[in-house]
């Protein structure tokens, strides 16, 4: 037991939580955008549940990574057709899987956003789905996402208590930083649909992932997944977080942009009618 209290524990349960934090933000994300899914009155007994069960199970699929590492790393199939080659392992499936899963995902919901048929019922749509549908599916696209971090938590370190610990703590900043997104979503649901995109380059990335996950393990090259010749190569965290950052901006600089050109449209049309009585902004408010 004194063993875990050295200072080489302390540094990578330090660089365990930066991580996490870094790795879940998409996954905090999806937690806030699929919650509202659920009925209103269950959505936060829905984000609760969710993670609290995600949690505990990223504990255990830890402690059977640790156990089944090697197995879990090792392609299982070789691929060497003129469209598709390279090595399949677990991960290669998890991620493959995954990534598609939340790409269908964010453009079903964007098309919904985008038909005229569904102006009426978009907020049905939005609570569709029962509180247990929502907190199933919230448990296994978190688990999804965290075995990209588990993966790389393992690289730091093996020892399982340290592991377990940096998981619970993210589970709890998830717990209290849920309402606070979601809320966000709620009033401001332009960047409701800023998070799909959002959510569909993190299916792009987890894609991208599967590509390389097998020649990774195997510290082999040659087994990196490619299509007609063309390597799957991933997209960087850094990479990732330049792009949301960027669709942050042009999202501001167009919501300014759109307000701008309302009032001169308004400006114009005062000119236009003189004998139309001026809007009083005080009445209005």
């Amino acid at each position: 037991m004194t063993d875990l209290f050295t200072i080489e524990n302390a540094f990578n349960l330090i660089m365990l939580c930066f991580l996490q934090a870094v790795l879940g933000f998409d996954n905090l994300l999806y937690i806030s955008i699929e919650s509202q899914r659920a009925p209103l009155k269950h959505q936060k007994r829905v984000r609760y549940w969710g993670i609290i069960i995600a949690v505990a199970l990223r504990v255990i699929l830890l402690f059977a990574m640790i156990q089944l590492i090697g197995r879990l790393q090792e392609p299982f199939l070789i691929l060497t057709g003129p469209i598709v080659s390279g090595g399949i392992n677990f991960a290669t499936c998890v991620f493959l899987i995954g990534g598609v899963f939340i790409m269908y995902t964010a453009v079903k919901e964007i098309s919904h956003m985008l038909s005229v048929h569904n102006l009426g019922n978009s907020l049905d749509h939005k609570q569709g789905k029962s509180a247990v549908a929502v907190v199933s599916l919230i448990v296994l696209m978190n688990l999804i996402f965290s075995f990209d971090s588990v993966l790389s938590a393992l690289a730091i370190t093996d020892v399982f208590p340290i592991l377990a610990i940096a998981i619970v703590l993210s589970g709890l900043a998830m717990l209290l930083l849920a309402d606070g997104v979601t809320k966000f979503l709620e009033k401001n649901r332009m960047y409701e649909v800023l998070g799909l995109f959002i959510l569909l380059i993190v299916g792009v990335v987890l894609i991208g992932e599967a590509g390389v996950a097998a020649s990774h393990a195997m510290h082999d090259q040659s087994l990196a997944v490619k299509i007609f010749g063309y390597a799957l190569v991933p997209m960087s965290k850094t990479t990732f977080y330049f792009a949301v950052v960027v669709l942050f901006l042009v999202e501001i600089i167009q919501s300014n942009y759109s307000r701008k050109l309302n009032a001169e449209r308004a400006i114009a049309e005062n000119h236009s009618n003189p004998n139309q009585p001026k809007t009083n902004n005080h009445e209005n408010k």
